[in-house]
């Protein structure tokens, strides 16, 4: 997907060469490459789609991904992958946005060695830190995005504990931080990441680039507005268990699970509404509680996992209460509802109530 920029600069004499917009993504965080892995089945819309530009009004786009780039290798092979990053640092890139897939350790807290990076230093030939792109590449960029908790707000890596001092990208570039351009960093997170979630949020931040819409809508975590402005609980098809005080007691239930851990009622997250792939799946909507993975106070402020969260239980405890009289009430709604009208039955005599005018 690496694509070169002279073959998009020549243009032709009858028309002015397309600029081409370069996405730089850059897993050298701590991480697990998830994300990476999750875009892969992206369908609305689909990773091709983007890259082929089969999209009306999208700019031409060339991704230099490292999940999917065979054809190089790091520092050697068919072409040097990381010579797209020493040209954007070079200022030859431009615009290019900066994906950071995986969490920003803090390099300043040892006196030798390093914690992660990417590529090397031709000067030196030594390992380039992340950190140290971030440095280099963020006042150059044209905007930021961070995919993946462990890239926005730290995740597994910047629990309490860890030797790393790791962290997310706005708590290393700054939560004010603004590009070039005048973006704020984007933050999609998930643990791994909603597929859908982030090529919709890539192309939203293609057609912002190309004048084709207006400032991306964020909330207070840098979340996109759209995807993260409901919780787990107003969208999960068991939400009205919890309603009615009828909880799951056990795995393989179809009723609320909050009593098993689930943070859905607070967290902010789309996944039960949309489903994982193509509609389908979803931590609730299979059975699994939602641990919290898109808040930036995971894991921390949300373990221990599978044990009923502590604010649920006055919840759960007055939803009980009066769901056991609901649920009565319904019930002998139901019923009731659950008949025909006496007036539909055969005979000479008509029972509606209707009255004959002849």
């Amino acid at each position: 997907m690496a694509t070169d920029t002279t073959s998009a600069s020549e243009g032709t004499q009858d028309s002015p060469a397309e600029p081409v917009l370069h996405i730089l993504w850059m897993n050298g965080g701590l991480s697990c490459d998830g994300d990476s892995v999750a875009l892969t089945a992206a369908t609305q819309p689909s990773i091709e789609e983007i890259v082929m530009g089969a999209l009306p009004g999208l700019p031409q786009v060339a991704v230099h991904w490292p999940l999917i780039d065979f054809e190089c290798g790091p520092e050697q092979g068919a072409d040097n992958f990381i010579e797209w990053w020493h040209k954007a640092d070079r200022g030859e890139l431009d615009p290019f946005v900066l994906v950071v897939e995986g969490s920003i350790p803090n390099e300043a807290i040892k006196s030798e060695g390093y914690w992660c990076g990417f590529g090397n230093n031709p000067a030196t030939g030594q390992p380039m830190t992340t950190s140290e792109w971030l440095d280099r590449l963020a006042p150059k960029a044209t905007g930021i995005l961070a995919v993946g908790t462990c890239a926005t707000y730290g995740g597994i890596h910047a629990m309490a504990g860890n030797p790393t001092g790791a962290m997310g990208v706005p708590d290393y570039l700054g939560w004010d931080w603004r590009s070039k351009a005048g973006l704020p960093i984007v933050c999609v997170p998930g643990c791994p990441i909603h597929p859908d979630n982030l090529s919709e949020t890539i192309l939203y931040l293609l057609y912002q680039v190309a004048g084709q819409a207006p400032m991306i809508p964020l909330d207070e975590a840098l979340r996109p507005a759209w995807l993260f402005g409901a919780t787990v609980h107003e969208g999960c098809d068991r939400a009205g268990y919890y309603e009615q005080g009828d909880f799951a007691t056990e795995y393989g239930s179809s009723k609320c699970l909050v009593k098993l851990g689930c943070w859905g009622p607070v967290v902010k997250c789309n996944v039960p509404k949309r489903g994982w792939i193509n509609g389908v799946g979803g931590c609730p909507n299979v059975g699994g509680i939602c641990i919290a993975c898109t808040m930036p106070g995971f894991p921390d402020k949300f373990m221990p996992f599978m044990d009923e969260p502590p604010g649920s239980k006055v919840s759960t405890t007055a939803s009980s209460m009066y769901g056991t009289v609901i649920r009565a009430l319904r019930g002998f709604t139901a019923k009731t509802a659950d008949e025909e009208p006496k007036w539909r039955k055969k005979g000479s005599e008509l029972l509606t109530g209707y009255k004959q005018t002849w």
